[in-house]
């Protein structure tokens, strides 16, 4: 179901489905029982520009955690359940604003009523989860593999289980690390699914070969109009995972707020450091995601202003030295040192 059609789902102070805008999560890679370095890091997200935090919830003091940690963020939390249903039960209790579980391995039907019951209670939702890499034996059979047809078969009787115990407040995932058999999967589970689709490419990869992949499939996926919420999957920092997260949908025209950093792939004429200057000027202008501009990096003086026209905002640099660029103009003179200092207080100050 096309996205302005889906159930529209409370999570926490955030809202998902029925047309709301698309919400970038990711997932906490610390010890949710250790509180302090969650924390610091659910911050790091928050700063990054992170709408929804994941964290596992494997033990009771984990599920505890959940409560202190939910004290000092601000944005809401998901606890990912597996096998236990009592951590879910007990994540609930400590304040978690939507969990993830597969009913499949949780228990029978009265473990999964159990949960049920208790998230109806406390008015949280709950995401479904389906992957490839676990689909039931019996589905790998009857499709003769793990195929896409078999993981829209297997989501949808995880929301008939819970449908019929009379809950619905639910999120669907249904992931993949084969992008075509993801993408597939996603085109005949919406037209079958009223609830939000949490999208993403699981076990996509490291930095550069887990953005091409997710970019890849989340492309293929979001421009059919499919998809409430995604979690770009990197094996490395968070923070990068809502980076890439921000970036690509602004590139599908799905996020209209933020800056945009363009910069030239360099030549020959460069003389400064512009790989390390455009990483810079990318962290920087996460801070102001209030603005929607675009803010050029050029490492060419000559035809930098030139090739930076289009952008808002803008630096192209020489050998210790450079111009700052309002509109594609040359505004004023800079020294190298003062790239970084002059464009964030052009930054600080745009609009005023």
């Amino acid at each position: 179901m096309f996205r302005d059609l889906t159930k529209e789902i409370s999570i926490g102070n955030r809202v998902i489905g029925h047309g709301n805008p698309i919400l970038i999560q990711s997932m906490t890679n610390t010890k949710t029982e250790d509180t302090d370095a969650t924390v610091a890091q659910i911050l790091q997200l928050e700063e990054a520009g992170c709408d929804i935090i994941r964290c596992t919830a494997p033990t009771e003091e984990a599920c505890r955690s959940i409560k202190r940690i939910k004290a000092k963020i601000h944005i809401p939390l998901v606890a990912d359940i597996h096998f236990d249903y009592r951590m879910a039960i007990m994540a609930v209790e400590n304040g978690a604003d939507k969990i993830r579980i597969n009913p499949g391995n949780i228990g029978g039907t009265d473990r999964i009523r159990a949960v049920a019951d208790c998230c109806r209670a406390n008015g949280v939702p709950i995401r479904v989860g389906v992957n490839s890499g676990s689909l039931e034996k019996e589905l790998v059979e009857k499709y003769g593999g793990v195929t896409a047809e078999g993981l829209v078969e297997s989501a949808l009787d995880k929301c008939r289980i819970l449908e019929e115990m009379n809950f619905d407040d639910l999120v669907v995932s249904i992931k993949s690390s084969n992008v075509l058999m993801c993408v597939k999967a996603h085109e005949l589970l919406a037209p079958k699914c009223p609830y939000p689709l949490h999208v993403g490419i699981t076990e996509a990869g490291t930095l550069i070969s887990g953005n091409i992949k997710s970019a890849a499939g989340l492309a293929m996926i979001l421009s059919q109009g499919i998809g409430d919420t995604i979690r770009v999957s990197l094996t490395g920092d968070p923070v990068e995972e809502v980076k890439s997260a921000k970036i690509l949908l602004r590139t599908l025209g799905l996020r209209k707020s933020g800056i945009e950093v363009v910069s030239c792939p360099t030549c020959g004429r460069t003389q400064i450091d512009l790989i390390g200057l455009a990483n810079k000027v990318e962290t920087l202008v996460q801070k102001y995601d209030e603005l929607n501009i675009k803010v050029a990096v050029m490492g060419c003086v000559v035809n930098g202003p030139g090739e930076g026209r289009e952008a808002d905002l803008g630096i192209a640099g020489g050998k210790g030295e450079g111009v700052l660029l309002k509109h594609g103009e040359i505004v004023r003179k800079l020294k190298e040192e003062e790239f970084l200092p002059v464009l964030e207080e052009e930054l600080r100050n745009w609009g005023k």
